[in-house]
């Protein structure tokens, strides 16, 4: 395989992800000069494969979509009369690149060569775990506490605000009610905890410092916080940071060990380790049955924005309905649906159908039928994606399915 010039693809080339971005842009660049030099440019853009799929990245990684229009299309997909598709090939073939058509106009570009295929694979898996830290998730994924459990280390790579949503979630998780400071402005707490009790809630202040580990925390902000616990009538101060404390900070604790307590990045590695513990696998689990009975009586036998449609498959139409069973603003349950044919064509490989609703409909309240989506609005639309399929709000009307390829 031929090899630009310009690109480093020496065994010991350290790929930062600066020089990861920018050899996305240049590879972008190149394509796109060319599909124009060809008038193949209308219609055409780049999507990154994680805001397209949103689920975790493959191997080998998706460096980028090309999402195809126009004639560009035709030429990729296989009826390339005036014979350009060679020369894309080859063009990605400089650079170490190759492609995949995946439904007929969606390019998956690749890399084999090492280091750039390691690199890539470091760069997407990281900003995959980054998408997880979301303050609004109904049940926090098992793979965001995985990798901080194996990858320790990566805690000091996150942005700070990143580093107290995921002590949010850990908290969430441990049972605690937790209230996430603004992140600026916040009287030097990031974080309220409150556990239920008795003789009323104990309150635990917590102020996460996300630092080098070589910067180590010292007596004058420990002392601070403890002070800010006795101002809020906390029952405790906790301070956790990546890195650690100075022998007077720690001096200083020891003396207040009841009220006031250190943790540092082992603490949050073990944590994470315990929240992985705690994951509930079966999410049918989460919702009651007569919560879902009542839900699927209340969408039966009208239109209603809880039902959903997703459609499937290259060279055939297949229909997927779901039942949103809970949600919250960026995430829902999902429960599926089967399919119920009003027409066909005498075979079953053509006709129409609808989502089935009837009286065996709450024993698909089961592991295998219960799964989490991401849930967007934009411009007012509602959608659901679970890393398969796109979901949207059943119309109401019978949906056309073909089977024969």
């Amino acid at each position: 395989m031929s090899q630009n010039e310009g690109i480093n693809f020496t065994n010991n080339r350290k790929w930062s992800d600066a020089d990861l971005e920018s050899e996305i842009a240049a590879l972008h660049a190149e394509i796109q000069s060319w599909a124009e030099s060809k008038d193949l440019w209308f219609d055409c853009d780049f999507k990154p494969y994680l805001d397209h799929v949103g689920g975790e990245p493959h191997e080998p990684p998706v460096v980028t979509l090309l999402i195809c229009g126009g004639d560009l299309v035709t030429v990729l997909g296989g009826e390339d009369s005036e014979g350009h598709e060679p020369s894309f090939r080859a063009l990605l073939e400089k650079r170490g690149y190759f492609y995949e058509n995946l439904n007929g106009y969606t390019m998956a570009i690749y890399t084999e060569v090492e280091p750039l295929c390691s690199a890539f694979s470091r760069y997407f898996h990281w900003r995959w775990v980054c998408g997880l830290i979301t303050q609004d998730t109904a049940d926090v994924y098992q793979e965001l506490y995985n990798h901080f459990v194996r990858n320790p280390d990566d805690l000091n790579c996150l942005h700070w605000r990143d580093f107290e949503v995921l002590l949010f979630r850990i908290f969430q998780n441990q049972g605690f009610t937790a209230e996430l400071g603004p992140g600026g402005a916040d009287n030097g707490v990031d974080l309220r905890l409150w556990q239920r009790d008795p003789i009323g809630d104990i309150l635990t202040v917590v102020q996460a410092k996300r630092y080098a580990i070589g910067n180590k925390i010292d007596l004058t902000n420990v002392a601070a916080l403890y002070g800010i616990g006795i101002g809020e009538g906390a029952s405790k101060s906790l301070f956790v940071t990546t890195s650690s404390y100075l022998p007077g900070a720690r001096r200083w604790a020891a003396r207040f060990a009841n009220s006031l307590e250190l943790a540092e990045r082992q603490d949050v590695v073990n944590w994470c380790a315990r929240a992985t513990e705690g994951i509930i696998a079966d999410k049918s689990s989460l919702v009651s049955p007569e919560v879902v009975s009542r839900i699927i009586s209340e969408v039966r036998n009208r239109r209603d924005p809880r039902v959903l449609h997703a459609h499937s498959g290259y060279n055939v139409i297949m229909n997927n309905f779901a039942l949103v069973i809970k949600e919250t603003k960026h995430a829902a349950l999902l429960m599926g649906l089967g399919n119920h044919t009003v027409s066909d064509d005498g075979y079953g490989q053509r006709g129409l159908e609808v989502p089935q609703f009837g009286p065996s409909t709450i024993s698909r309240l089961r592991g295998d039928l219960v799964w989490r989506a991401k849930r967007k609005l934009d411009n007012g639309q509602v959608s659901y994606w679970d890393g398969a399929h796109l979901y949207h709000a059943w119309s109401g009307e019978p949906v056309h399915f073909d089977l024969a390829d």
